[in-house]
């Protein structure tokens, strides 16, 4: 049976989601007021899922899910709101949620959103998912490449290393020192985290680094 724990500032809107989901066959093995107590007391309830409301009185929802993320990496975290506004939808993301859900959305929707969450599923309400993975894109796309680590010389260095041509060949068309190339992929794999020429090569095509 799947533990919930809820965690929400209005006792009537907390007692109808207490009394949906045990209808529905959960387990609520408490219902909070604040974030604070939930952040106490999960480590002793161990809830599968923390069905969490942003706006609480002292922390924030969004602080609550930090800590019990932090607490317990497996948790999951099922934000609700009245509000679905970006910056909130993202701030839950960001610290660990796995979903986000309007009040306005029906029972049926909610249980459906605890049965995915309770899963390891994403969800979201519609219009939510398509914000969260623009946000991913776009922290993807603005993130700098690995090569970026790379000095000039290095990237030279690799290109060349992609072509199969070994070290003193290396040395004698750049006009260097083989013991200037040989540092040169040393230090090209202890920045990329590889272990030798055939995974440096394989990485240098894959990232285009080729002549």
């Amino acid at each position: 049976m799947t533990r919930v724990l809820i965690v929400d500032d209005h006792p009537i809107w907390r007692d109808a989601l207490e009394r949906d989901l045990v209808d529905a066959g959960y387990e609520v093995v408490a219902a909070c007021a604040d974030g604070e107590s939930a952040v106490r007391i999960a480590p002793a309830t161990r809830p599968d899922v923390v069905l969490m409301d942003l706006q609480l009185p002292g922390i924030s929802g969004v602080e609550a899910a930090a800590a019990l993320v932090a607490a317990d990496p497996a948790v999951r975290i099922l934000m609700f709101s009245s509000s679905g506004e970006d910056e909130a939808v993202l701030a839950a993301v960001k610290v660990g949620a796995r979903g986000y859900l309007v009040k306005s959305a029906s029972r049926t929707d909610l249980l459906a959103a605890v049965e995915r969450t309770a899963a390891g599923e994403a969800t979201f309400s519609p219009g939510l998912a398509a914000l969260v993975l623009g946000e991913y894109r776009r922290i993807r796309r603005d993130e700098p490449s690995p090569a970026a680590v790379l000095t000039e010389r290095e990237t030279e260095i690799l290109r060349l290393v992609s072509t199969g041509l070994t070290a003193k060949q290396i040395a004698a068309r750049l006009t260097v020192s083989f013991r200037t190339v040989q540092n040169h992929i040393q230090n090209t794999l202890q920045k990329l985290q590889l272990h030798n020429r055939v995974e440096l090569t394989r990485w240098a095509i894959e990232q285009g680094i080729t002549e």
